[in-house]
């Protein structure tokens, strides 16, 4: 391996690692706010309403974040800052209103929209020397290690300690996403990825704006509006167990943790045949979509473990080739303003989906599932067209 592609390749890897730790905060947390919120006072809708919210600033406000990236090439400044609002997750210990409950859920998806534009034109930018598939694929796969770890910690401390205990270990994994940042800022990074002037990142034969975003791009945000809009979030459907009571309490953070595994096992997987096939590994994400909700959303133990098997797997398609095709698609200089837009497109679809999927499941639990089975099916029409244009060839790395 030479030098520059070393350098990459332990880039990649320490992000990696600051998402696995991070992961444990907010992913553990994530496994149970559902039912938290339940035992709040919380209504279906109510769940699918912050979750929308909170999506919606985890996504939405990422294009404004990719932007400021671009023009200020302060990433590294915007990466510490969003990962450090992970403290808002452990602090859901000391409260026990549905109101601030809410709002700290909220205040770390925010979190979640500062660092993310930054962090993934890095990893795109590592990972052009490696692979744009596999680069993905190693970030996903470590940050899901703690996506599993998380989750299956919170179900031992709710188990002997209750919901109290669980988020106050939150406070652990946090210190060491702060630790694994500041050794990677100081000591990990490549000279050509440390914080620079405006405009910095750009070639300076660079193209203009509007072909560094190309007609693809948006056809491409067309088919994941539609995809993610039918996608069923994991606080609605731990929701619905904790309702039903078709599982105990204590097994839905380790179902979780079950999806976060197979999560990252098909994101080495998807890296990989992304590398080799390009955009058309797309079409594994309407297909694997379309039994989830009916799966999920039955009142069978089985059936449900079937449907969070095939929920992590489309996660992980989802934040692997999802990331890696517009690092396909969009000149590097244009690389964090167009992952702020795709990120706030995608959550702007989630707040609406999740929403309109609440609303449903109060009224009636058939209607929610058809509507999810709908719209998973009518994302592969602007897919198929897309993936007609670009002839189906797999992209440069």
């Amino acid at each position: 391996m030479s030098a520059s592609r070393d350098r990459a390749f332990r880039l990649i890897l320490l992000l990696g690692l600051v998402s696995l730790t991070a992961d444990m905060v907010y992913e553990g947390a994530r496994s149970i706010t559902g039912p938290y919120l339940l035992i709040l006072g919380a209504s279906a809708t109510t769940v699918g309403l912050v979750t929308g919210v909170g999506e919606v600033f985890a996504y939405g406000s990422r294009v404004l974040f990719g932007h400021i990236t671009d023009r200020s090439g302060r990433h590294w400044i915007l990466i510490v800052t969003g990962y450090m609002m992970i403290l808002s997750l452990p602090t859901l210990a000391f409260v026990n209103r549905l109101d601030l409950a809410s709002t700290l859920i909220i205040l770390e998806r925010l979190g979640k929209a500062i660092r993310t534009p930054a962090r993934d034109a890095l990893v795109a930018d590592a990972a052009s020397s490696i692979g744009k598939g596999k680069g993905f694929g190693i970030h996903e796969a470590l940050d899901q290690i703690g996506a599993i770890a998380g989750p299956l910690i919170v179900a031992l401390l709710l188990y002997h300690g209750g919901y109290s205990s669980a988020f106050l270990y939150l406070f652990i994994p946090v210190i060491a996403t702060g630790s694994l940042l500041v050794y990677t800022r100081r000591f990990a990074t490549p000279s050509s990825y440390i914080d620079a002037s405006p405009n910095s990142n750009s070639n300076s034969n660079s193209r203009s704006n509007s072909s560094s975003i190309p007609r693809i791009f948006w056809l491409y945000l067309a088919f994941v509006s539609i995809s993610v809009a039918g996608y069923a979030h994991f606080q609605i459907i731990s929701y619905h167990i904790k309702l039903t009571s078709v599982i105990d309490d204590v097994y839905i953070p380790i179902l979780f943790a079950l999806a976060m595994g197979i999560d990252a096992l098909m994101a080495l997987m998807v890296g990989y045949l992304f590398d080799r096939h390009g955009l058309i590994v797309l079409m594994l994400i309407p297909l694997a979509s379309i039994p989830i909700a009916p799966l999920t959303f039955s009142l069978s133990s089985t059936y449900l473990i079937i449907g969070i098997i095939l929920w992590g797997a489309v996660m992980g398609i989802q934040e692997t080739i999802m990331r890696a095709s517009i690092a396909a698609m969009v000149d590097r200089a244009r690389l964090a303003t167009a992952y702020g837009i795709f990120n706030s497109i995608y959550g702007i679809a989630w707040l609406s989906g999740s929403m309109v999927i609440g609303r449903l499941y109060d009224l009636s639990i058939v209607n929610a599932i058809i509507f999810s089975v709908i719209l998973s099916a009518t994302s592969l029409i602007p897919l198929l067209v897309m993936l007609k244009g670009t002839g189906l060839r797999a992209p440069s790395t």
